[in-house]
């Protein structure tokens, strides 16, 4: 995090929100609480925002709330001197113990670093404009909050409950920008991209003004592709090494699983190139099991529906790719070993460094030559995808277009932060939901992301929970139902699956993962 010393000396850019928000006419009130925010510093991909609080009345503020919506594509990281609770795209910041008290003429401070492009929109302190002042210039109640009531591959219906007062009609907007006039409590807003997501709030109107702005509603358009696997689908690592676990030939992978990800691909003395064969441990241990063999394997798993992957890296792996030549050989490498082998594509599962841009441009120039049928997942563990700028997180956000899927690992980690910046432990339902959430709310589709956890005792050293327990999480992820202590603000019924370290360890422990979460997933929405 750069430091907040010096970021403040750093150009001030001011931005009281009324200037954007209020119609025309409408100005700040000095006599009353207020709320300007500021950026007070940009670097592009991310900035700091700085709310001050100013008490302009005669009495003092006994506690405090702030609310904005922010655009999609924009989020919020760490923050301090407040406490945030979020619901969609909708940021809501409290006072803390220390600074609840605001006394007359006086003023606090509040502080977050931003993801994207955005700024706060939509604000309230303590209910009414952050500006100041009366924010109801027609006498109008703000609309109820929206709920998106159908959806089709370029359009979102919106639906809300009315004002009170007498509304000419309302306005439904994307941000600043104007979506929809209508007469009545409903609005589809047509010409959207595919897949898409966005953030609407409804404000009722008439002849004097407009009512302040509902809660903001989040809604993703049809049409995302899921690529060549099922809606909901079960990953397994298969090992090419010999360990505890028992040894398989890829003939002997149980039919539950939908993608086998070998593990792994190996390093060569060029920085950037991935080499693969079986190794001869293994074969050895399976009475002589030949690459011819294993070709044969990996072709008879995709004649049943099956596909199977290339993983890279894994806790030895000591793949590079940090310039252009050696993106270059990755994808040149890879793709080779796509067309010996039959892989269907490549799993990013270095857990020893990872440069994001030159991975994508690796991962690009790989999907350039082999089309839209690559599948492209991803292994990280879960202090890489705690933050946006974590170089894991930037890489699954800049290739978001051609990504399949995120199977974080939620085991040998302890504890970690939630996307309610909560602390929780691993081996718990409400680590995998909270945890899960960070990738949900910061730009990743539900469809991108999966449940990575152990098939049980020996696979991993910790985070090992009973199969039951995944499925319980991505119910909760899914439905809303079967939650811990944490549930999550809105459901994710694209939720995409989960992956398992591993399946020579789940047939080695019984098979119960497999056979537990596998049938699971086809009650999934």
């Amino acid at each position: 995090m750069r430091p907040r010393s010096l970021l403040s000396v750093l150009t001030v850019l001011p931005l009281v929100l009324i200037a954007l928000l209020a119609p025309p006419g409408a100005h700040a009130v000095a006599d009353v609480p207020s709320a300007a925010f500021s950026k007070t510093s940009d670097w592009g991909s991310g900035w700091e925002g700085r709310f001050t609080l100013t008490n302009g009345s005669d009495s003092a503020i006994n506690g405090w709330r702030v609310e904005f919506d922010l655009p999609a594509g924009t989020s919020i990281g760490s923050f301090w001197d407040a406490l945030l609770t979020k619901d969609g795209q909708h940021q809501t910041f409290e006072n803390r113990s220390y600074n609840g008290t605001i006394p007359a003429g006086g003023s606090v401070t509040f502080g977050f670093l931003g993801n994207g492009p955005g700024s706060p929109e939509n604000c309230t302190f303590n209910g009414a404009s952050c500006a100041g002042g009366p924010d109801d210039p027609g006498g109008l109640g703000e609309p109820g909050t929206p709920t998106v009531t159908a959806r089709t591959d370029s359009s979102l219906t919106l639906s809300w409950e009315a004002s009170t007062g007498t509304p000419t009609g309302y306005r439904v907007y994307e941000g600043a920008d104007l979506r929809a006039t209508v007469s009545g409590t409903t609005a589809t807003v047509s010409g959207l991209a595919t897949c898409s997501t966005h953030t609407y709030t409804v404000k009722a109107y008439d002849g004097s003004g407009e009512s302040p702005a509902s809660t903001a509603v989040t809604g993703t358009t049809s049409g995302c592709a899921t690529g060549p696997l099922p809606r909901h689908f079960l990953t397994g690592y298969w090992h090419d090494f010999v360990n505890p676990a028992q040894e398989l030939k890829l003939s002997q992978v149980p039919d539950e699983y939908d993608l086998i990800a070998v593990a792994f691909g190996e390093a060569t003395a060029r920085a950037g190139e991935v080499t693969f064969r079986v190794d001869p441990g293994l074969s050895d241990a399976l009475g002589g099991y030949t690459d011819a063999q294993f070709k044969a394997d990996v072709a008879a798993l995709q004649a049943e529906g099956k596909k199977v992957i290339i993983s890279v890296g894994g806790e030895k792996g000591a793949i590079r790719v940090s310039d252009a030549n050696s993106a270059q050989l990755f994808a040149e490498s890879v793709y080779g070993l796509m067309t010996e082998y039959g892989f269907d594509g490549v799993d990013i599962d270095l857990e020893n460094g990872l440069n994001p841009t030159y991975m994508e441009h690796a991962l690009r120039a790989l999907h350039a030559r082999t089309g839209t049928g690559l599948i492209i997942t991803m292994a990280p563990q879960t202090l890489d995808m705690q933050s946006t700028g974590g170089s894991y997180f930037q890489l699954a956000l800049g290739i978001k277009d051609i990504l399949t899927v995120v199977h974080m690992q939620y085991y040998n980690s302890g504890a970690m932060l939630g996307c309610d910046q909560q602390v929780y432990g691993q081996g718990t339902v409400d680590f995998m939901t909270a945890l899960a959430c960070i990738q949900l709310e910061n730009g990743l589709r539900p469809d991108q992301v999966s449940l990575g956890l152990p098939a049980g005792p020996g696979a991993a050293g910790g985070g090992v929970v009973a199969p039951s327990m995944v499925n319980d999480a991505l119910d909760c992820l899914a439905r809303g139902t079967g939650c811990g202590a944490f549930t999550p603000a809105r459901t994710y019924p694209d939720i995409r699956g989960a992956m398992t370290w591993s399946i020579n360890w789940d047939v080695t422990n019984g098979g119960g993962f497999a056979e537990t979460v596998r049938p699971h997933l086809d009650t999934l929405p």
